[in-house]
């Protein structure tokens, strides 16, 4: 047993997940649900996802809490459990931005900001909703924690052997650093896929297209079908660093039209041949 009493603020696939996973690992005795959807929460509680539904002062008296919701979503949230938290309650959250998530925290807990531990877990599905969440879903993934100077050690030390207890492999980054990675590597593919699949759509004769698309296309568009309200609120708040990441993906393909309208086949067969090289690379790490 890790923690008593774990609080799930947002009881969908990612928050119902790590409900599921510590269950099933002994690692929380009892799981509370804070949510806007009663309906949500009663489907919530069938699943066995939560034990029962809250209220924010209910929640403040958990022994962790975590936050799985929209990021533009989490100063308001930690406003409204502030005044209910009781002394060493740890906070942590599962958002896909940082910097801009350790500035919630900051402004609405104040010197309680030590107890927050920010995370994100790398895992995830284009599905939604508890009925989504799976015991397995952070198995043998990342979860990366942005600790800051204060941070207190004790929180941060309880919110690692959760994730580990989920079965995740926990990282640490500085918040900066983490929204640029994250900008490059998760959030501008999250745009392109988007942008491609509306482009496709606002066609006139869109409906071919989509009726010759195959395999290829599916992979490359299946997170065009993530939530867009959240896609759009990460895409706001680490709107600098996706800036800079979009306007290097712009200059590359750029690079490529170039090769292409000039008829370089040997331009086109380096650039293609490097970046194979390199995702080959990549999965034989992942696979390692």
């Amino acid at each position: 047993m890790i923690v008593d009493t774990l609080a799930i603020i947002g009881t969908g696939l990612i928050g119902g997940s790590f409900s599921l996973a510590l269950k099933q690992a002994g690692a929380v005795r009892t799981v509370l649900g804070v949510g806007r959807n009663p309906a949500r929460l009663t489907v919530a509680r069938e699943l066995g996802l939560i034990d029962r539904a809250v209220d924010w002062a209910g929640a403040g008296q958990a022994d962790c809490i975590l936050l799985a919701l929209p990021v533009g979503e989490t100063e308001a949230v930690l406003k409204n459990l502030a005044p209910h938290l009781k002394a060493g309650a740890i906070i942590t959250d599962a958002g896909s931005t940082k910097a801009n998530v350790v500035a919630a925290a900051r402004a609405a807990l104040g010197a309680r900001a030590a107890d927050f531990v920010p995370g994100h877990p790398i895992a995830g599905s284009e599905q939604s909703g508890p009925g989504a969440a799976r015991a397995d879903l952070y198995q043998g993934k990342k979860v990366v924690l942005t600790p800051q100077a204060d941070t207190r050690a004790d929180a941060l030390a309880t919110v690692r052997a959760l994730w580990e207890a989920a079965g995740a492999q926990v990282e640490t980054l500085d918040a900066a650093q983490h929204d640029r990675v994250f900008a490059a590597v998760s959030h501008l593919p999250h745009l392109a896929a988007f942008a491609l699949v509306d482009e496709l759509a606002q066609r006139a004769d869109g409906d071919t297209f989509f009726r010759f698309a195959a395999s290829g296309f599916r992979d490359f568009t299946r997170i065009a079908g993530s939530a867009p309200e959240m896609w759009r609120d990460i895409a706001l708040a680490n709107r600098e660093a996706v800036l800079v990441e979009l306007d290097a993906y712009v200059a590359a393909l750029q690079s490529l039209r170039q090769a292409v309208a000039g008829e370089d086949a040997d331009a086109l067969l380096k650039l293609f041949s490097r970046a194979r090289n390199a995702r080959e690379n990549w999965m034989k790490k992942q696979d390692s």
